[in-house]
């Protein structure tokens, strides 16, 4: 049996990607706008910046962030489904009859096996 703290663990992961993956004045303004919650009257006057400015910058972290989070591994940071709780991968059983079994690519897509011409 293993025991973690996995609310700990994800906050910390959440945190350090997006460290790791912001520059610094993205990292300024994910700070101020994700995590301390600040409107964008305020980050902009902390920051001394445009309205437009911000917002673009606000924009691109969350291109950024979006992109690195889901494709981070072993395990995504979303969705968090996958994150708390992984899929564990089960040992297909051969199919029975007639039955043919789908082949499925990397990302989950369902490619049905096409029909030969005659």
């Amino acid at each position: 049996m293993m025991w973690g703290r996995k609310n700990e663990e994800y906050i910390a992961d959440f945190c350090l990607v997006s460290r790791r993956y912001l520059d610094d004045f993205e990292y300024k303004v994910f700070r101020y706008h994700f995590l301390l919650r600040a409107d964008w009257k305020l980050c902009c006057r902390q920051l001394k910046l445009d309205k437009g400015i911000f917002f673009h910058a606000v924009y691109r972290i969350q291109q950024k962030l979006g992109r690195a989070f889901r494709e981070l591994e072993p395990y995504p940071l979303f969705p968090t489904n996958e994150y708390f709780a992984p899929v564990l991968k089960q040992a297909t059983r051969p199919p029975r009859g007639n039955v043919v079994a789908m082949p499925v690519n990397k990302k989950g897509i369902v490619r049905p096996p096409l029909k030969k011409a005659a």
